[in-house]
């Protein structure tokens, strides 16, 4: 049974009332806080996450003060498309129908079809609560999809990673063959543990995956199912009461805190002796599988943005989108075309809000949107961590001019090379940004390393750590020059880092300044922590195991080299695997 308020439950209200209570409004209640716990089994960070995901796709979407008993929504829940069946599968999950081919998308507005998905899953789930939040079982929700509409849209997948219930399966049955390509499409905006859950089905297969005795007629079963007089029940009297989330979903959070970071001490912090033990005991398999837990997570938040047609040609890679709910927004200007998009997000540094903007390699076609980014957010530093080719690819545009006194114009900004330092590791130029509107003009410090191979990771960390130590102290020199914002009036402006795609190299290096930082002021770290909140505001941050891994080596270097554990001792076990 789930205790009345379970240490998990008390520390996630406390979390989420403080805002409730800034803006006078109702706190949020106990039923509502455990739907949330239970469907990231208890784990208080990632529940918070999936809420505020669940309250910022509602909002984004329109799905606030429904009128289900009003058209055009009350025809949309009649409908018949979505219904959750009043049989279990043989594991006690609930299955959950949607008929596609009562979907016509040229009848239907899609942010109504939304709404009315929301409405009923949060109905579905609010009844299987009460059922469940006695007894130590979770529901579940299987999806089975029968048919596919000759219309597709991302859209549909506004749920997935933002709603309070834990997916099964995903049966998508009798589809017709040219929805294979369309759907490989799509599926390349969904997380592997996700996708893995997807099967395309024959009809006369799926009782191979259900008994019949769980099935609809239509799909070989003995369930009778009448699936409008299912969603009516749902349908709530004329002067019903209004959702009480309504107030949560609109009220306004309240402005970032230059401290108000996602990267912040946690309960499970390790000392370095205690890392040093962990990673002997995990050995390099044992971390490659921690990575593959964070891997498997479904990414908090969409990507509306980042997938719209008249952005497509901005992203470096199809399958790196940038999350809606942290992408940096350029500012619009009159007699221009221009979107405000730029494949690039805000992340949080240790105790630090927005210390880093993590973005792809700048593409031809976004060389203006990149130098636009760098004036609007007023950066001192940026990061590149890759060459311009690597393996015969290419990795990033020539964005910046590369000889001394030259200088490239993009737009109203000019950018003039004042000086080009060689290094063992490394290059720094001295940029020059002049804005000819504003008749202003700013040094930028660019930082390009140079000692990480074509494939793999460095073979050893000293390098990165150096540059590293190179890359904060020129920031931290950038900022005192800048007069007032150094003594706290204005936020420290962000690092740009990036690689090619903007989340592998970006995430290590990011990782390791977090890790470190904190390493440093407290003599803890958690580098699992990290990574996965580092991963809900830059998506698939670290792209592999051994970025990962590596992670956790450079920590150690960094470590021995400063005296916190034994040379050579501890770390032998380490370098061995």
């Amino acid at each position: 049974c789930i205790p009345a308020l379970s240490p998990a439950t008390k520390q996630f209200l406390e979390e989420i009332n403080k805002w409730t209570v800034q803006y006078n409004v109702s706190p949020l209640s106990w039923n509502v806080a455990v739907k949330f716990l239970m469907a990231r089994k208890f784990d208080v960070l990632r529940a918070i996450e999936l809420f505020h995901s669940y309250r910022e796709t509602r909002r984004k979407e329109g799905i606030v003060k429904l009128k289900p008993h009003e058209e055009p929504l009350r025809s949309e829940i009649l409908s018949g498309k979505f219904t959750i069946l009043n049989v279990r599968d043989p594991t006690g999950a609930s299955i959950a129908l949607f008929t596609a081919r009562l979907h016509h998308p040229h009848k239907s507005v899609q942010h109504v079809v939304l709404q009315a998905l929301f409405y009923l899953l949060d109905r579905a789930v609010d009844r299987l609560f009460f059922r469940y939040s006695t007894c130590s079982r979770k529901p579940k929700l299987g999806l089975e999809e029968s048919q596919v509409p000759l219309h597709l849209n991302p859209h549909v997948f506004s749920p997935q990673g933002a709603f309070p219930a834990r997916l099964k399966k995903v049966l998508i049955v009798g589809a017709p063959i040219w929805f294979r390509v369309p759907y490989s499409i799509i599926s390349l905006l969904l997380k592997d543990k996700v996708r893995e859950r997807i099967q395309i089905l024959k009809t006369s297969e799926v009782t191979q995956h259900l008994p019949r005795e769980c099935l609809p007629e239509n799909l070989g079963g003995y369930v009778k199912i009448d699936l409008a007089t299912w969603n009516f029940q749902f349908l709530p009297q004329v002067n019903g009461h209004p959702d009480p989330f309504d107030e949560i979903i609109l009220f306004s959070l309240p402005p970032a805190l230059d401290w108000d970071s996602v990267h912040v001490p946690g309960p499970h912090a390790m000392t370095i002796q205690e890392l040093v033990d962990y990673v002997n005991a995990r050995q390099k398999q044992g971390i490659y599988e921690e990575y593959e837990d964070i891997r498997r997570e479904n990414p908090v938040g969409t990507f509306h943005c980042s997938m719209s047609p008249g952005n497509l040609e901005k992203n470096r890679y199809g399958d790196v989108p940038c999350l809606d709910q942290t992408r940096v927004k350029l500012t619009k200007r009159s007699g221009h075309t221009q979107t405000d998009y730029i494949n690039a997000s805000f992340m949080d540094g240790y105790k630090q809000k927005n210390a880093y903007i993590g973005t792809q390699g700048p593409l031809e076609n976004t060389y203006r949107d990149f130098w636009l980014m760098v004036w609007e957010q007023k950066v001192l530093v940026i990061v590149m961590t890759t060459r311009f080719e690597e393996g015969g690819r290419r990795k990033c545009g020539q964005y910046w001019p590369l000889e001394k006194d030259s200088r490239i114009r993009f737009g109203f900004l000019t950018v003039t090379n004042l000086g080009v330092e060689n290094m063992n590791h490394y290059k720094k130029t001295t940029l020059e940004i002049h804005n000819t509107e504003e008749r202003q003009k700013r040094q930028v410090t660019h930082f390009q390393f140079l000692s990480w191979p074509d494939y793999g990771v460095p073979s050893s960390a000293a390098s990165l750590i150096d540059f590293l130590r190179v890359v904060r102290n020129q920031q931290s020199l950038a900022v005192s020059n800048m007069g007032a914002r150094s003594k706290g009036q204005c936020p420290e402006p962000p690092i740009v880092v990036h690689c090619s795609a903007g989340i592998g190299r970006t995430g290590t290096f990011c990782s390791l300044d977090i890790c470190l930082a904190q390493l440093e002021e407290l003599g803890t770290l958690n580098v699992f922590q990290t990574v996965s909140r580092m991963r809900t505001q830059r998506a698939f941050s670290i792209q592999t195991p051994e970025q990962y891994y590596f992670c956790y080596k450079a920590i150690l270097e960094f470590a021995e080299k400063e005296g916190m554990v034994s040379s050579g001792q501890n770390l032998l076990a380490v370098e061995s695997q």
